[in-house]
């Protein structure tokens, strides 16, 4: 087993707490999904969120999912003029025997746009 970083954002429609919870879930379920990971390939996650996002923790939907026993932190992104609005971006650091070049980078919606180049 190697440890690999996986790659993921969704962008929000609105920054409500069910909403955050509903879309965040989408993302971590399809990064374990297209990577065959399961909860316990998980070593950490980090999540941060554009600064016009504060109506709750991105952490939160890996904890309703039932992800309890992995260290998660949240951050707040840069604030730069012109980015995408209303982003939640996921870093998660996890167990697996895939290369590099097979980790699947999940980016879902209007986030697609945000790393083309590795977005699948």
């Amino acid at each position: 087993m190697a440890v690999r970083a996986v790659r993921g954002a969704v962008q929000l429609d609105r920054d409500e707490p069910e909403h955050m919870h509903e879309q965040v879930s989408a993302l971590l379920t399809a990064i374990l999904e297209r990577n065959t990971l399961d909860p316990d390939d998980l070593i950490s996650v980090w999540f941060t969120a554009t600064p016009d996002l504060h109506s709750d923790f991105p952490a939160v939907a890996a904890r309703k999912l039932g992800i309890t026993d992995v260290p998660l932190i949240c951050a707040q992104e840069l604030d730069i003029q012109g980015a995408m609005p209303r982003v939640v971006r996921i870093l998660a650091h996890v167990e697996t025997s895939l290369s590099k070049s097979d980790v699947a980078h999940v980016y879902l919606g209007a986030a697609g746009s945000l790393r083309k180049d590795i977005a699948q």
